[in-house]
């Protein structure tokens, strides 16, 4: 690990020598992501993009790029631009990314089976706010507003998301990482 990465642990996700608490999938760490299995994935996991509502939140870093009306995000496996941004309308499976709650305000995007996705392995592993502390996602990475801003207005573009082998014992019972830190 380099300096400028993030680390999951057991305690958070470790960046810039702070602790952020933080919850992953209900499917727990695993080696063996597959879509729909609400898994976070093991692996070094670059950081390619951040997203952010102008209508909702300040622009954290110059790198940010705004939440439009009809932003989405592909989840259709085996189409064409899965697990890609796209636009609507889109008649196959897709996630709104201006979303009526507050989760998707601020998004740091991985490169999780991008550019080039493969059919069935999982599509977005985002990091963003988490519903409440400790609940878990859909596979992403979560975490309080105040957490993500902070980390959102200091990450570079490219930095590494780390998530370790030895994390999979974080199982779907235990899938919330340090909510109570």
């Amino acid at each position: 690990m380099k300096a400028g990465d993030l680390l999951l642990t057991p305690r958070g996700l470790f960046f810039d020598g702070r602790i952020l608490p933080c919850s992953v999938g209900r499917g727990g760490v695993r080696r063996d992501k597959r879509e729909g299995d609400g898994a976070t994935p093991v692996g070094h996991h670059r950081i390619v993009g951040l997203l952010y509502r102008p209508d909702r939140v300040t622009r954290p870093a110059p790198w940010a790029a705004p939440i439009l009306p009809g932003d989405l995000w592909s989840d259709a496996s085996g189409e064409p631009d899965y697990n890609h941004h796209i636009r609507a309308p889109y008649a196959h499976s897709h996630e709104n990314l201006r979303r009526a709650d507050p989760l998707y305000d601020l998004v740091l995007l991985t490169d999780w089976n991008w550019p080039d996705a493969k059919a069935g392995m999982g599509s977005a592993i985002f990091l963003h706010q988490w519903r409440r502390p400790g609940a878990p996602t859909a596979g992403c990475i979560a975490m309080s507003r105040g957490n993500l801003r902070w980390l959102a207005e200091r990450l570079a573009p490219g930095a590494k998301l780390i998530v370790p082998p030895d994390m999979m014992r974080f199982s779907a019972s235990r899938s919330a990482v340090a909510h109570q830190v």
